[in-house]
């Protein structure tokens, strides 16, 4: 009997620890705020939209892939944001909203807009930001990014 308690023990434990290791751990802004002052952190964002294809196609391809999965959970925190989102986020003590919310077709958040902006160009999507562990833009990404290409970035930064 105690082998049997053991065996469905041991056997729980392993598929939690593979169910967490299947899935991006994704964490809000106000997540990240807390979590950069308990343990600082390299952080991944991905800007996305329900409209963009290439988002859908990372959120089906390059985020379902194992070494990405473990990657971005062991060594990063991660952020996955509509860049049209109507909510307002509170970071660092200020608050950012949707500005744009009835003057234009695609209105993007000041987050995204602030993070993600580059000059002379117009917003696009998908929009990949890696920060170090002191919120500095190490690289931005305006592409789909490939399980290949994600993971260079992800080891190299």
């Amino acid at each position: 009997m105690k082998r049997i308690v053991f065996l469905l023990s041991f056997i729980l434990i392993t598929l939690k620890l593979h169910a967490q290791e299947s899935k991006i751990n994704w964490i809000s802004f106000e997540q990240l705020e807390d979590s950069l002052k308990i343990k600082p952190k390299k952080v991944f964002i991905s800007f996305y939209a329900d409209w963009c294809t290439y988002c859908k196609k990372m959120d089906a391809i390059a985020f379902k892939d194992i070494e990405i999965i473990r990657i971005l959970n062991n060594n990063y925190y991660a952020i996955k944001l509509n860049a049209e989102t109507k909510d307002t986020i509170v970071f660092e003590g200020k608050k950012y909203i949707n500005k744009n919310i009835g003057k234009s077709r695609k209105p993007t958040h000041q987050i995204p807009l602030l993070l993600a902006s580059r000059i002379n160009m117009p917003f696009s999507l998908p929009a990949n930001i890696v920060l170090d562990e002191s919120f500095k833009i190490k690289g931005r990404y305006f592409e789909y990014l490939s399980p290949k290409k994600l993971i260079s970035i992800l080891k190299k930064d």
